[in-house]
């Protein structure tokens, strides 16, 4: 009975993953040069040299519209509107990321120990996170470039 089991898994496996793999996404593979064609200047040094957008009030930092903040890359949706709160970083800031849409990846330059944030689906550099966040929700702070998102407006 095992064995009959065993052999069973082993036949449906390869049905079963490619099931699974029709509902993830698609991750957005491109060259340097492409993403030199699609991106402005500005986009390309910050999603994908890694830049920062300077300090200031423009932008995204004090605009709150219910919707959504997608990828400025890829278009993949990466925070809702009900998340973003004023940090006075800045930056936009958010408490929390859409799951799955942001990756964590230990950053050491510039002398210090930080958590980048980049897009799961094309690695484009959005920020870092930190644990200054407010207390009342996640206690998270998503401190993100401006650059590197869009915003979408709720059709509500």
């Amino acid at each position: 009975m095992k064995t009959l089991t065993l052999l069973c898994l082993i036949l449906l496996s390869p049905v079963i993953s490619a099931q699974e793999n029709t509902t993830m996404k698609k991750k957005v593979n491109k060259t340097e040069e492409e993403w030199k064609q699609v991106l402005t200047p500005e986009q390309y040094y910050v999603l994908r040299e890694k830049g920062t957008d300077r300090p200031g009030d423009g932008g995204y930092t004090k605009h709150f519209e219910k919707g959504t903040y997608h990828c400025a890359a890829c278009d993949a949706q990466l925070f809702v509107s009900g998340s973003k709160y004023e940090s006075h970083c800045g930056w936009p800031s958010f408490d929390d990321a859409i799951e799955g849409s942001v990756e964590y990846v230990v950053d050491k330059t510039h002398g210090m120990i930080r958590t980048e944030i980049i897009c799961t689906n094309c690695d484009g550099h959005l920020g870092h996170i930190f644990d200054d966040g407010p207390a009342d929700t996640t206690g998270k702070r998503y401190c993100v470039n401006t650059t590197s998102i869009r915003f979408e407006k709720s059709k509500m």
